[in-house]
């Protein structure tokens, strides 16, 4: 039988942290796009294009350096597949997410791509991101942080 894979051009990251101010919950980063920038203005998670000499799990430990300067972090392949349509190309796009989980109290230093951050609990970032897609991301991470350990384990990327 002939496995058939689709290509993946694209990858989300969810940035969390444990929170400080409220034991046993979680800070989810929100990143707001420069002005200059495509989706200007909008609030989003880590996003970025997989080059053609990386699988996608290395794409989104590379956009998180990039946009965040993030480089200490566990790293987890989230059972979640966000998913958009490209009217311009015609084309729907498959994207694994991640999550990187951070050292409380750790601030992002930001590129070019991104004028403001914010971290949130998880109902703020679900209000506050602009792409349904990513806030349903952002629920399946808050419910793989909420799982029990063997879960959380078996989906660490080493």
């Amino acid at each position: 039988m002939a496995m058939y894979s689709l290509p993946i051009h694209l990858i989300d990251c969810h940035v969390a942290r444990p929170s400080s101010q409220n034991l046993g919950e979680f800070e989810y980063l929100a990143l707001k796009r420069s002005s200059k920038k495509i989706y200007s203005g909008q609030w989003r998670i880590v996003t970025g294009k997989v080059e053609q000499s990386e699988s996608a799990w290395q794409a989104a430990r590379r956009e998180v350096k990039e946009e965040t300067q993030f480089d200490d972090f566990r790293f987890f392949v989230v059972p979640f597949v966000s998913s958009f349509y490209e009217w311009e190309s015609d084309h729907l796009n498959s994207i694994p997410v991640f999550l990187a989980l951070v050292n409380q109290d750790i601030n992002p230093m930001l590129n070019d791509e991104h004028c403001d951050f914010r971290w949130c609990l998880i109902e703020d970032i679900v209000n506050l991101l602009d792409w349904p897609a990513q806030r349903d991301g952002a629920r399946a991470v808050e419910n793989l942080l909420k799982s029990r350990e063997e879960l959380i384990s078996s989906v660490e990327i080493l």
